[in-house]
């Protein structure tokens, strides 16, 4: 969470700025009011803390300011005048609160927390699951539009799941959601209002629980039934029976797998009976053993899990096995094939049914269209939906997360619920791509469209064939942007659940069942985070995570353990060899994801801080040039243009001699805040030397880059940056802009050409000049 603090009081300032970063928050500080309103306006904040009395513009001049233009973020004022007159001013003004100083450190944070979880809306204005409506202007739950009657807290809990339809909460942190800092309840009061509200929503009828319990972990809300399956035409038998065989045949041959390991089992235990077990069959075995641990569990054969684990231990033992071990394995292994003989094709997970090859999603209201689409995209490798409402889609997205959405506005102008779509879309975390399909091709709209996140946009003129092309280009530079995860494990099954898990979250994943082929495989993928198995034929995962920690290269990559041993010694061995974490099999999904998450923001801090230019906050020249050398490969291959500018602040050197360099550093990271504000994620933005910016747009023609650039040029002109008392100062810049591969194919040729623009448009007086083919 972000925080701006807005106080002139240094006193203060030093003293709330050290305890809310305890708090986990990120917190800026401003010490003038224009200041304040400036990056208050210029940049996103989850809160802002206000005081009244500031020099240049007063707390409550800001609130009516910050209000009037639309910004939303709740603010809580702080000032040492205590009486109801200033507290109707500030309130009427906009302020979400009001606290006086001296103010008590908790009652602080209590107010920040209660902020922000007022502040953290839903687009929809009533939240629902099914049949089930919450609405937050009348605070009354309804089933079927039949009034619920909930206690406070049931309705805070019911409302927490229904915002953070994917998160899951543990006990703790709903205390800390939903209680107020003067309460100090026990973990099993959250269990007890949980269980009341499960109760009264059984009672008005709701026919499924929407409340999950993650065992170990917390809860969270469940994917609700398709509202359209209730209503849905009837099946025909001969689809139905190709379905009813196509699960049938999956599950034969998972289980024929299993089988198979269990055989192995069988055979080593006969061997042992008979005292003529060799060392090949026991290790056989020992695998065997170790790969049924792993993947029962993820068939719901937890009690097979547990059998599996205790044969692997038996059979591992260093001495020669006593009589009553030998007595236990016939035992255990009649009772796992009478756990694999309850199992049935209802037993299989989704992710050995699903189908793996992309989604795309057309919003297409033309019936025609739509079928057309749906034909040519049997000649490609992706599944097609085509949905003619567009009311619809958010509700298709929270049941199944499409690659990419095609989305056609009909008319001369974009509707403002295609607008607000694209913009939710682009917001999703990973973002959803959107491409535009439109009537109006113009310059205009083509700026609107991409600076809502739009990945590209296509003239209606073009075939469905065309189309396609161009999707399965942004494909692959989605994959590109993905984080990548390399899992090496011999069990496969273990392998397909990774990528049913991790893919949804926007990771690749590639994998690799054989061990020997580590060193080759990793030098090719380049993963950000390496997934091992800790018991592998040939070479274990700690021989693996020895040889990576021994590289220079690879020396800080993260690397996550996959085991079925929770033992001390174990654990011991994972962490010595040099591993960051590991996660146990079966396979716990939300455990996963947050050690997988986990890991990657503390290697993406890390990289951060050398790949990122400390005073403007973007790329640095090394990395963008290894960055932009990649985006014009794939340029290449898609026979895209590229757009290249090199933009040059004006009179940085005069106002460093005028004004001090700390002025002069104010300029450059406010235009390097800007340039990430004004560009996408997809857009490459970064410091090249000194007053000099280098900007590359994949897919975009110079002209429109030209276009982007003015835009930011207006943007500076109408937010001067404030100078406390010596008045305020109007950043500006001058560009070269030129295009691949018309002004040519490698970063070099292309800063070359854009200094050479940079000298005549300095001659020439003008603000942005464009290279000619």
């Amino acid at each position: 969470m972000r925080i701006l603090l807005i106080e002139d009081d240094e006193l203060i300032a030093r003293q709330l700025v050290p305890k809310l970063t305890y708090q986990n928050y990120t917190i800026e500080v401003a010490t003038d009011g224009q200041t304040g309103l400036e990056q208050a306006e210029s940049l996103p904040y989850d809160l802002i803390l206000l005081d009244v009395m500031l020099p240049k513009l007063d707390g409550i001049s800001i609130c009516r300011r910050l209000r009037s233009q639309g910004i939303k973020t709740p603010i809580l004022l702080l000032t040492a005048q205590d009486n109801s007159t200033n507290k109707v001013m500030g309130l009427d003004a906009g302020a979400d609160d009001y606290l006086t100083k001296p103010f008590d450190w908790q009652e602080l944070l209590a107010r920040i927390r209660a902020l922000l979880r007022r502040g953290d809306t839903d687009l929809t204005p009533i939240l629902q699951w099914g049949d089930l409506a919450l609405d937050p202007s009348t605070c009354e739950v309804t089933y079927q539009q039949r009034l619920i009657s909930v206690t406070p807290k049931e309705y805070g809990l019911l409302e927490l799941f229904l915002r953070n339809k994917h998160r899951v909460f543990s006990r703790s942190v709903i205390l800390d959601r939903l209680w107020s800092f003067e309460e100090f309840p026990e973990e099993s009061t959250v269990t007890a209002h949980i269980k009341g509200l499960r109760r009264k929503l059984k009672k008005a009828g709701l026919p499924d629980d929407p409340i999950e319990t993650v065992y170990g972990i917390g809860y969270r809300l469940k994917s609700p039934e398709p509202k359209h399956q209730k209503n849905q035409k009837a099946i025909p038998a001969k689809v139905e029976q190709q379905a009813i065989e196509a699960t049938t045949a999956v599950w034969q041959r998972v289980k024929n797998k299993l089988d198979s390991r269990v055989a192995a089992i069988a055979r080593a235990t006969d061997a042992i009976l008979n005292d003529n077990l060799e060392d090949e069959l026991r290790q056989q075995a020992i695998t065997a053993a170790h790969k049924l641990a792993g993947s029962l569990g993820m068939f719901d054969v937890d009690e097979g899990s547990r059998l599996a684990k205790e044969i692997q231990q038996i059979l591992q033992c260093d001495r020669p096995l006593n009589r009553q071990q030998k007595q236990r394995l016939p035992k255990l292994l009649r009772a796992i094939q009478q756990e694999l003989a309850k199992a049935t094709q209802k037993k299989v997970p989704d992710f050995l049914t699903v189908d793996e090859r992309p989604l795309l999603i057309i919003v297409e209201p033309n019936k025609i269209i739509g079928e057309q689409f749906l034909r040519e995209t049997k000649n490609w490798e992706m599944r097609c939906e085509v949905i003619h409402d567009s009311t619809v889609v958010r509700e298709w997205i929270s049941r199944q997360r499409p690659e990419v959405v095609l989305l056609d506005l009909v008319g001369e102008a974009i509707a403002t619920k295609e607008l607000t779509l694209l913009g939710e879309l682009s917001a999703c975390t990973p973002p959803v791509p959107v491409i535009v399909f439109g009537a109006k091709d113009n310059l205009r709209e083509r700026v609107k469209i991409s600076s809502l996140g739009g990945r590209g946009f296509l003239p209606q003129t073009m075939t469905p064939e065309q189309v396609l092309t161009v999707v399965t280009e942004i494909l692959e530079r989605v994959r590109r942007t993905e984080t990548k995860i390399l899992a090496v494990d011999d069990d496969p099954l273990i392998l397909k659940a990774l990528h049913h898990i991790l893919e949804p979250w926007g990771m690749e994943v590639f994998t690799l069942t054989d061990p020997l082929e580590f060193w080759s495989t990793l030098k090719t993928v380049m993963p950000d985070l390496l997934i091992l198995d800790l018991e592998m034929p040939h070479l274990s995962g700690l021989e693996l995570c020895r040889v990576v920690r021994n590289d220079r290269r690879w020396a800080d990559l993260p690397i996550l353990f996959l085991t079925v041993h929770q033992d001390a010694a174990t654990m011991q061995q994972i962490f010595a060899a040099g591993a960051d974490d590991y996660a146990t099999k079966p396979i716990v999904i939300p455990e996963l994801l947050a050690r997988i998450h986990n890991r990657l923001e503390r290697s993406q801090l890390l990289r951060t801080k050398t790949e990122t230019d400390i005073l403007t906050g973007v790329t640095n020249r090394y990395q963008f040039v290894q960055e932009l050398t990649k985006l014009l490969q794939l340029a290449k291959r898609c026979s895209q243009t590229l757009c290249f500018a090199l933009l040059d602040v004006d009179h940085l050197q005069q106002i460093n001699d005028r004004y001090g360099h700390a002025v002069g550093d104010r300029v450059l990271s406010h235009l390097g805040k800007l340039l990430q504000k004004n560009f996408s994620s997809e857009d490459l933005v970064a410091r090249w030397s000194g007053a000099k910016f280098a900007v590359a747009m994949y897919g975009v023609s110079s002209d429109e880059g030209k276009s982007r650039l003015l835009k930011l040029l207006d943007t500076l002109q109408q937010k001067p940056l404030s100078l406390n008392k010596k008045g305020s100062l109007t950043v500006s810049f001058r560009a070269g802009v030129v295009q691949y591969p018309q002004n040519g194919d490698r970063p070099q040729q292309l800063y070359r050409v854009a200094k050479g623009l940079l000298v005549k448009v300095k001659k020439n007086g003008d603000r942005i000049i464009v290279a000619q083919e």
